[in-house]
């Protein structure tokens, strides 16, 4: 290759002529495939298929896009099988950003979360991009202060074919993978593709093994030039493994070792009645994505785009915890246990709290573009319907610690035969969105103008079966979304953009309902239908580059939030449940950097990096007492962070190295405990060979994570007001908590076998 002119291919057609085509720089992937060029009026950072291809197979989505400016990613093995994972962006929380496949959203209908795991396989994913700002005016998200991820599959091959890999490596992890292109079907101008995945892998510390099955699927049919018809959609099955959660004490104590793991054996006798065995902490789950994306050409510059689907998910998230023979309450009403098990002899039962999550969604989306001159204009409605049953029950452990299937049933009952409850509740969801947006393209398109407006109205309806609690509660808001944004091309090469946006997110679904001790009978958290809405409005700045061999972004930003939603996790009764704390007021200011080189003598290096500036607005309550909290750092939040990456690849032999820096963070809103600074690196090296016979491009690829085998605390799983007693604004102590912290995954090394037939 001329590293000045470009990439030169010969290619002989039958034996009459010889064909040369010139491939420019200008459209070979930047940085290794973590960069392009952007044109619109909003921060974007886009991780495409050639950078995905080079990294371990079993990566999930916020493995792959770690290294862009402002995303700091928390996982807790090295491999990415499990959901204990989470990521932010400038500082937002994952619950905080919307995520999108080909136009059907996948966040938790209860907590706004990602599961990472569940999207999709990555061999499957053509793009992803992450807008760091603010959503698109027509994504169907209403939580996504912190950006938006957009995911998008592969387009099906025109020819029959597929694709395999099987990869052995680290922990005993093996995972295979395949997927078969149909080509066009017939002549109808169908073709698809589907797949199918199977993993498992070792706990890297601690006893477990985590075991996923996934299928992927896409059937996409064109015509004209601008309509389409698709059914996509994700299939997955996981039984993971728990990881502890760690306080920064048990951390410093006892590192990846000792009491920061579950038990490998079952021990009714030890101190905590043998209820930290492994096996108690399973988590299975399943979950079925669907989407029909319709794209309609109708003439004189009309386009009519929808896309309905239809989700479901199922799964248990449990615990060991130890219950009192006698005293125990549904709700507010005592209950007793049948004789054989009030009569325990040492006057407790050690149990499984299941804590089950069925959901079902569905929902559409529809726009109307019409382009006419120079305006573009679109106007749109979503609507969603979720429908969410949340659940907690003990199952009796046997001799061998045994409780029954890990999907919950069998449930431990009262002598009048009812189950005991922990938790009981039903909630559905709806909303109903309207947007209009214009853009506006003068000066031969140099100049863009953007506007746009939408109008959520969002209301959730629940009952709480739990006997003393109120049983139906519910809320509704409407909020008013404008946003606007321009886009100026100054010369080819040098372009600046502005947004201004608003947003909007209700409290985790938990927060509506009354949660009570069946120990005690004690009300453990109140529910109120009253809980105010975060509100921000955001304004973003920036300079691009992009020429032959250069490609590179500056954005300054600015975010102003009311009623801040901070997601914690909570341990109730024994099973870890996602909760919410409104931390008042916040002011978060910053800027991003990334710069790519386009392949240079066959190397492509990348670099990002951003600093943050987040603060507390106001004092927090406690109780009856206020904290001195102005003014402080937002949790979450790490002043600086930097990611480089270098990538060789000659069309044969090829490798790729990433380094992350994440600086510290706070884990209290006081600022008296905060998550050490961390850097960590991944290599990835390998062979790309020719087609051999019926095998297109064989290749051997070796991934190496965490290379220098760094053990370190990756993310803040539950933050809380203050680690230590704390004297208030009126004069009493407030009591510490000890936030809980992810431990990172160590070195492991994934060797993978793949290719194209």
């Amino acid at each position: 290759m001329a590293a000045e002119t470009g990439r030169t291919e010969t290619v002989q057609a039958g034996k009459a002529q010889v064909v040369t085509v010139h491939a420019s720089l200008a459209h070979l992937p930047a940085g290794g495939g973590l960069i392009r060029p952007q044109s619109e009026p909003q921060a974007q950072s886009v991780v495409n298929a050639e950078y995905i291809a080079r990294q371990a197979p079993s990566a999930t989505a916020f493995d792959l896009v770690a290294q862009l400016p402002g995303a700091t990613v928390s996982g807790s093995d090295p491999f990415g099988f499990s959901p204990q994972s989470n990521i932010s962006v400038r500082g937002m929380n994952g619950d905080a950003i919307g995520y999108v496949l080909e136009g059907m959203p996948l966040n938790d209908i209860a907590y706004y979360t990602g599961y990472p795991s569940q999207f999709a396989d990555n061999e499957n994913y053509e793009t992803i991009s992450l807008q760091q700002g603010a959503p698109d005016l027509t994504s169907p998200v209403l939580n996504a202060a912190g950006g938006l991820m957009t995911l998008r599959f592969k387009t099906p091959a025109d020819k029959a074919g597929g694709v395999f890999d099987t990869s052995y490596g680290s922990y005993n992890t093996n995972r295979q993978f395949l997927r078969l292109e149909s080509g066009e079907i017939g002549h109808t101008g169908l073709r698809g593709f589907v797949s199918y995945s199977h993993g498992a892998t070792d706990n890297w510390r601690g006893p477990g093994r985590d075991e996923r099955q996934h299928v992927d699927f896409k059937l996409l049919k064109t015509w004209g030039r601008q309509s389409s018809v698709a059914l996509l959609g994700s299939w997955n099955q996981a039984i993971d493994s728990y990881y502890p959660q760690v306080t920064k004490d048990a951390w410093l104590t006892d590192g990846i070792n000792g009491g920061n793991n579950l038990a490998a054996h079952y021990n009714a006798d030890n101190a905590v009645g043998g209820t930290d065995y492994w096996r108690l902490a399973r988590q299975p789950e399943r979950t079925l994505y669907m989407a029909a994306p319709v794209s309609l050409g109708l003439g004189n510059g009309l386009e009519l785009k929808v896309t309905p689907y239809a989700q479901g998910a199922y799964g248990n998230a449990p615990g060991g915890m130890q219950l009192p023979s006698t005293g125990l309450f549904n709700g507010t009403d005592a209950v007793q246990l049948a004789p054989a098990l009030a009569n325990s002899p040492d006057g407790s039962i050690p149990v499984r709290a299941d804590y089950t999550q069925r959901s079902y969604r569905s929902g559409f989306t529809t726009t109307l573009d019409w382009k006419r001159g120079p305006n573009d204009l679109t106007i749109g409605y979503w609507y969603d319907y979720g429908d969410d049953a949340q659940k907690q029950t003990f199952a009796i452990l046997d001799a061998s610690g045994a409780a029954g299937s890990i999907w919950g049933g069998n449930p431990l009952r009262t002598a009048g035969g009812q189950a005991l409850w922990g938790a009981n509740n039903h909630t559905i969801a709806q909303t109903n969105a309207l947007f209009i947006g214009d853009r506006l393209s003068l000066l031969h398109d140099r100049l863009l103008l953007s506007a746009g407006f939408k109008e959520v109205m969002f209301s959730r309806t629940g009952t709480n079966a739990m006997p003393g609690s109120r049983y139906n509660i519910g809320t509704n808001t409407a909020v008013p979304l404008p946003r606007l944004g321009a886009r100026f091309q100054i010369t080819p090469h040098h372009q600046v953009f502005f947004n201004a946006t608003t947003n909007f997110r209700t409290p985790a679904e938990t927060a509506l309902y009354d949660v009570y001790d069946p120990t005690s009978g004690a009300l453990e958290q109140k529910g109120t239908g009253n809980l105010k809405n975060e509100y921000s409005i955001a304004e973003e700045l920036g300079y691009r580059y992009a020429d032959d061999l250069l490609v590179g972004s500056l954005t300054l930003f600015n975010y102003n939030f009311t009623n801040r939603q901070v997601s914690t996790l909570v341990m109730l009764n024994g099973a870890p449940v996602q909760s919410t704390i409104n931390a008042g007021g916040q002011t978060t200011r910053g800027v991003d950097v990334e710069v790519g080189l386009r392949p240079w003598h066959h190397i492509s290096p990348y670099f990002s990096g951003e600093y943050l500036h987040s603060t507390i607005d106001n004092d927090l309550s406690s109780g009856s007492e206020v904290l001195p909290t102005r003014g402080k750092r937002s949790v979450r939040s790490p002043t600086l962070q930097a990611a480089a990456g270098l990538t060789y690849d000659d069309g044969h032999f090829f490798g790729v190295m990433t380094v992350k820096y994440t600086g510290h963070q706070y884990a209290t809103f006081m600022n008296d405990e905060r998550m050490p600074s961390h850097v960590t690196g991944n290599l990835a090296l390998g062979y790309r060979m020719k087609d051999v016979s019926v095998l297109h491009a064989p290749q051997l690829r070796m991934n190496f994570i965490n290379i220098t085998n760094q053990h370190y605390l990756s993310g803040i799983a539950d933050p809380t007001l203050a680690a230590h007693d704390t004297v208030g604004r009126r004069g009493s102590v407030v009591s510490g908590q000890s936030p809980d912290y992810y431990i990172g995954g160590g070195f492991a090394a994934l060797f993978t076998a793949s290719t194209g037939f």
